[in-house]
């Protein structure tokens, strides 16, 4: 292996030369996340996990906060370990900032990566004029400085929610929360909790499946509508579920909308 798989983990399974799905994780979690979902299609798929660097297990010393104040630099790790493991026809499989992030891979390797899946996905988090992110600059502000002041105590807050007061799930985000760096954690949402990719979306031309929950806490429906009709080829389907994490709440819904489209939109090339 590497020194780049190294670095982020990465875990590559399923036959050789099938198609690649390249799954990215959220924030504060792990490629752990995708546990209910990725052995679905390892059958039939070259299915590639991996942690984005400052997380889960990979090089956390890799993580220099000077480097990382956009989501690029994670879009840049997608692009490079598809390029190392020589992906072609991959589709990006992105939670949370990780959709964002597979957007912005898109964009930058239009000629490996073929499409995308972008479950609960958000370029913006802040409300604008004409746009609805779901929380006003004092929500944000007031959630980044609870989490620098009290990071245990904001994850085992925050994490119940996000994981639509499910017990179960709510206490395995917690513990996956916990285990990050609390400085990596703030430094990283800020980031994301304060960027604006909206203009990146109408760049993407790929086939793109937004998969949004009903009742979302973190991505309101109105943000997925906009990514969907934002992006050319969007095509949004709404999962009957609430939280923010339908592939751990919601996992044989996520396969089958995820399988869907893969047969439906975004064909394996011949």
């Amino acid at each position: 292996m590497t020194g780049l798989l190294r670095r982020h983990n990465v875990v590559v399974r399923g036959p050789e030369g099938a198609r690649p799905l390249v799954f990215a994780h959220g924030f504060g979690c792990d490629q752990a996340m995708w546990r209910h979902v990725a052995p679905a299609f390892e059958d039939r798929f070259r299915t590639v996990l991996f942690d984005h660097v400052g997380f889960g297990g990979s090089d956390l010393a890799a993580y220099r906060p000077e480097e990382r104040g956009t989501l690029e630099p994670f879009a840049r790790d997608v692009v490079a370990i598809c390029e190392e493991l020589e992906l072609e026809d991959v589709v990006v499989v992105g939670h949370s900032v990780s959709a964002v992030v597979g957007v912005l891979a898109a964009r930058m390797a239009p000629g490996r990566i073929s499409a995308l899946v972008l479950v609960g996905p958000s370029p913006r988090y802040l409300d604008d004029e004409g746009y609805r992110g779901g929380f006003s600059r004092e929500d944000i502000e007031g959630l980044l400085e609870a989490m620098e002041a009290n990071y245990l105590g904001w994850s085992g807050q925050m994490a119940p929610l996000i994981a639509g007061g499910e017990a179960e799930h709510g206490a395995e985000l917690t513990a996956s929360f916990c285990r990050t760096d609390p400085e990596i954690a703030s430094h990283f949402a800020r980031t994301l909790f304060l960027a604006d990719n909206r203009a990146d979306l109408a760049e993407v031309a790929q086939p793109a499946l937004v998969l949004q929950c009903a009742d979302d806490p973190i991505a309101p429906r109105e943000v997925g509508e906009h990514v969907a009709r934002a992006m050319p080829g969007g095509e949004l389907v709404v999962l009957d579920v609430s939280g923010h994490c339908p592939h751990l709440t919601a996992p044989a819904e996520t396969i089958a909308a995820i399988e869907r489209f893969l047969e439906a939109r975004a064909p394996a090339r011949a």
